[in-house]
């Protein structure tokens, strides 16, 4: 799915409150991560996952790894917080069209 700036921005200011849903540990990026990456955006439509490492590149390459393997969209990412959305089929959060 593909976002345009004016969807983004509306998910930005959606995600603005919420939390961090899921935090990768010590063992970095394992199946059982992804797997509750994977069911908490199933359940949300909207999640922040935070990625508590000081390497820019690793963290680039973690974030990338997650988009793909869940097939969700990245809204955003800043700091060591990535924002993720994928629309479910009950579609609970209604984007603005393009």
């Amino acid at each position: 799915m593909t976002l345009s700036n004016k969807q983004k921005q509306y998910l930005k200011g959606l995600a603005h409150s919420l939390k961090p849903v899921v935090q990768l540990g010590n063992n970095g990026l394992t199946e059982g991560v992804l797997a509750e990456i994977d069911g908490a955006i199933k359940h949300h439509e909207l999640i922040k996952v935070k990625i508590p490492t000081d390497d820019k590149d690793e963290k680039t390459l973690i974030m990338d790894a997650i988009v793909r393997e869940t097939g969700a969209t990245k809204v955003h990412a800043i700091g060591h917080v990535l924002v993720l959305f994928k629309q479910s089929d009950e579609k609970k959060i209604e984007i603005p069209r393009k």
